[in-house]
């Protein structure tokens, strides 16, 4: 009798023979790069260090491509970006200490919005590590620490023969659902060895699946097929699953309005007859789903922007799926489903009753035309044709990334993202700059296709130093700069909780004649032109610039109660 444990994969001799006559000259660092390569990456992002060095050196004796920025944060936000648009775990390779330190904003926010990327780290040399102060350049008390509160897992190498199994590790777990960014640190030393391990070929990583209970998706089968009112809410676990199919043919079987949160724009059509679009952040759509006696909410923990700013109170059953378990009815009492949203939706999908229901489709045009009437009164034809403007000029499958600005806020709920996984935001941790350096990624994944970012002054001045990178690597990214003198949002928020504001306004450069200094075209433009503007930055190879002056304002506030 064999059993699978029984079974062993044995070389053949020509691999044997290689195994035991590995190339000279490679250390610590060629296992790094050729466990990459094993585990399928074909792009690593970074800043090289000193202690690092020994990985930078490998890379040129491999074929991966190496796409260096100039700020380890930035580097982090294009690793996301390229992680949340082929699905891949990203390598992000980074120095000890004040390199590493600066990546942690960007992998906040990695972890916030569950996207795969591997940061690999240097260490001091392994003398030096162990609590103690050594003196050591970038030293830290203990490195591993300060990323675990951020990271979804953390893998430490001290020794070469380590190296392969840490980072297939580290590359499974980035890829299990729920996805999330992974850190493992090498010390120097280690990576400077030369080594005679045979080189590195074969690495098992492959994830696992998350499935659901059958129990589970049973009793919400028949909640939802005996509903008088279901609705849906769709995150970005949906988008992150590639479930977007099987959301829609679940919502038409069950008659049910499907409204889509910031991470989940396009995981349901704009203008299909059951879409409640993004409208989150109003009374109107907020009651609605309170109203529902049950309502699905798919690959979404809940949180703060997906909830109204925690006004929303279901008044019904919630069924809740979610892959990040600590997530799990974390914000309201649900049957929770710990699962992946696909398999989950899928299951749903095959044990539901198709119910009929003749008003599904005239209670979503009502509550878009009150959401529309609301808009209309607060006279804010601006932002609404700026927008509009942005809409018109992207083309159709372009990806787009957008900085924490006004025009972000209009666009997590007006946007029609036209497609998954094609609008991202930095909705997740809420930090400034990611959306350019997050653009540049993800057109080192598709360079075939057009990427736009959008910024406020404020924000682009965190990403400034890209436009080298965005020149040095040909990138198709047009960057739209909305230019309001300062840090608009919090203008406002300071302007209506304190009658002022202070600290907001900026001293900022000639964003045009800044991005022409780098050898990058730029334009300033008007709301009037900038359709015209960014269509022609669009169709323009390498990356633009597209400047726009204007003081945008946000939609008043829309929780339950406001007026």
């Amino acid at each position: 009798m064999t059993h699978d444990h029984d079974l062993v994969l044995r070389p053949t001799e020509a691999q044997t023979a290689a195994a035991l006559n590995p190339p000279a000259g490679r250390s610590g660092g060629d296992l790094v790069v050729e466990t990459l390569a094993g585990l399928g990456a074909t792009t690593v992002f970074g800043l090289p260090g000193q202690h690092a060095l020994a990985v930078f050196d490998a890379l040129r004796r491999s074929a991966l491509r190496y796409v260096g920025l100039r700020v380890e944060n930035n580097a982090g936000f294009a690793a996301d970006a390229y992680g949340r648009i082929t699905g891949e775990a990203a390598p992000l390779l980074l120095s000890t200490g004040p390199g590493a330190l600066t990546s942690l904003a960007a992998l906040h926010e990695a972890a916030a919005a569950s996207a795969p990327v591997l940061a690999i780290s240097s260490q001091i040399p392994t003398a030096g590590l162990g609590g103690g102060r050594h003196g050591y350049l970038h030293e830290l008390p203990d490195q591993a620490a300060v990323f675990r509160g951020v990271v979804k897992s953390v893998h430490t190498v001290r020794a070469q023969s380590q190296i392969p199994s840490a980072l297939a590790a580290a590359w499974k777990s980035a890829l299990t659902a729920p996805h999330g960014p992974v850190w493992v640190e090498i010390p120097q030393d280690v990576l400077l060895a030369r080594t005679t391990l045979p080189v590195v070929t074969g690495v098992d990583a492959t994830p696992g699946e998350l499935l659901p209970r059958p129990e589970l998706t049973a009793v919400a089968a028949d909640l939802l097929s005996h509903a008088a009112r279901p609705a849906i809410i769709a995150g970005g676990g949906v988008v992150r699953a590639d479930a977007s199919g099987k959301l829609r043919q679940l919502a038409e079987k069950l008659n049910a309005p499907v409204v889509t949160t910031y991470g989940g724009k396009g995981a349901f059509p704009w203008h299909h007859p059951l879409s409640l679009q993004s409208w989150l952040e109003d009374r109107h759509t907020t009651d609605f789903l309170a109203d529902a006696d049950v309502l699905l909410v798919a690959g979404s923990g809940l949180g703060e922007l997906s909830s109204n700013y925690h006004t929303f109170r279901p008044r019904g059953r919630v069924v809740q799926i979610e892959a990040d378990l600590g997530k799990l009815e974390s914000n309201h009492p649900a049957l929770g489903i710990h699962a992946d949203a696909r398999p989950a939706l899928q299951a749903l999908l095959e044990t539901v009753t198709p119910r009929a229901d003749d008003q599904a489709a005239d209670r979503v045009r009502d509550l878009l035309s009150r959401v529309s009437e609301r808009l209309t009164a607060q006279e804010l034809a601006l932002e609404q044709d700026v927008l509009a403007s942005v809409r018109r000029a992207l083309p159709a499958g372009s990806p787009s990334f957008w900085d924490m600005t006004i025009l972000t806020y209009w666009a997590w709920s007006a946007f029609d993202a036209q497609g998954p996984n094609l609008m991202h935001s930095a909705q997740g941790a809420g930090g400034l700059g990611y959306g350019f350096p997050a653009a540049l990624g993800a057109a080192v994944a598709d360079p075939t296709r057009p990427v736009l970012a959008v910024s406020g002054d404020g924000g682009a001045l965190y990403s400034v130093a890209e436009l080298a990178t965005a020149k040095q690597h040909h990138l198709p990214v047009t960057w739209l700069i909305v230019d309001d003198g300062g840090y608009g949002i919090l203008r406002e928020y300071m302007t209506d909780a304190f009658g002022e504001a202070t600290a907001t306004e900026l001293t900022r450069p000639d964003y045009v004649a800044l991005a022409e200094s780098f050898g990058v075209p730029g334009v300033r433009t008007s709301p009037e032109t900038l359709a015209a503007d960014l269509t022609t930055a669009f169709a323009t190879p390498g990356p633009s610039v597209v400047v726009l002056p204007a003081v945008l304002r946000m939609f008043a506030p829309t929780h339950l109660g406001s007026l």
